[in-house]
């Protein structure tokens, strides 16, 4: 789990995508952007917390240890844009080593205005520090804050919370390369990417105890229900979450626990049979040989990488080739 693949969302959107999602032959599934309306946004910021989720910690120890050492490593900035920002909390230990940079200004991006106006009030107390909250996707909200930048400076890209293992590994690069077209030359794309560890640790991630991911899965298909007219009964699926080792990803499943049929605004019917799963999300593992590659691949190069020995994860510096 991350942050939301940015996507912006309309109820057309959503509807069409939950039908074709649910109807199509073989495997059901839909879009893990979904998971994060403000109940899962909520759900999702629970899940950090856990003991079991050391994704969110390792993160947060890395930009703490090393916050001096990027700030070092981009010393002309004038914009930081960080995708998916959240409430900010990454950015909180960033920014201050960016102080006394004159005409500095940072663009949290993110779908959830709750969170962008969270991340406005928190971040408020750095000094000489200009905030630009950006409501878009990824890479709409990138393209907005790459219009702030002042001539002759550089940006600064925070792509944090293994966000990018939300993505099918072709969308991945993708992603990056159209990432590396909206920067120029010597800018700098800081990117998190949980790394592929033990398997009892990689599992108890995504099936924490308390059952706060179950919830924050379920609350998909309350989701649905609220918002198109659904007459999903969560009661009747159970969470489960697996580690696929061929495609070196957790993926995400609600498994039907009865021969069911749902109405979606009374318009159209899914049908489900006892043991048959949905496919909610995928969370990408990866080797530190790999990030380097992929970077190479979408015209990065990778000059500097950390790793956190507590729960290994990869914080990698990537310049703009």
């Amino acid at each position: 789990m991350s942050r939301p693949p940015g996507q912006p969302i309309s109820p057309e959107g959503f509807q069409a995508d939950v039908r074709a999602g649910l109807t199509k032959p073989g495997q059901k599934e839909l879009y893990s952007k979904y998971l994060y309306d403000d109940l899962g946004t909520a759900l999702f910021e629970a899940i950090t917390l856990l003991p079991e989720y050391g994704l969110t910690r390792a993160d947060l120890r890395l930009v703490s240890q090393h916050a001096g050492e990027l700030a070092a490593a981009v010393r002309n900035v004038s914009v930081v844009a960080e995708l998916g920002s959240g409430s900010g909390e990454k950015a909180h230990r960033i920014l201050p080593h960016f102080a006394g940079r004159p005409h500095l200004t940072y663009c949290p991006i993110d779908l959830s205005g709750a969170a962008l106006v969270r991340c406005q009030r928190d971040l408020d107390d750095i000094p000489s520090l200009t905030i630009v909250p950006i409501q878009d996707s990824y890479l709409g909200g990138l393209a907005a804050a790459t219009q702030l930048r002042r001539p002759g400076t550089s940006l600064l890209v925070l792509f944090l919370g293994s966000s990018i293992g939300n993505f099918e590994p072709a969308v991945a690069e993708d992603f990056l390369q159209t990432l590396r077209r909206n920067l120029q030359p010597g800018d700098v794309c800081l990117l998190s990417t949980d790394l592929v560890k033990d398997l009892d640790r990689m599992l108890a991630a995504y099936n924490d105890t308390l059952g706060v991911t179950a919830a924050f899965n379920l609350n998909l298909l309350g989701r649905i229900n609220r918002e198109l007219g659904a007459d999903f009964h969560q009661s009747r699926f159970r969470h489960e979450a697996w580690y696929n080792d061929t495609e070196q990803r957790i993926e995400m499943h609600l498994r039907s626990t009865a021969d069911q049929t749902v109405s979606i605004n009374g318009q159209w019917r899914v049908e489900l049979k006892r043991g048959e799963t949905i496919w909610t999300e995928s969370s990408y593992k990866f080797h530190t040989g790999q990030v380097r590659s992929m970077s190479d691949r979408t015209g990065l190069d990778c000059e500097i990488q950390w790793v956190d020995q507590e729960w290994p994860f990869a914080q990698s510096v990537l310049r703009a080739r």
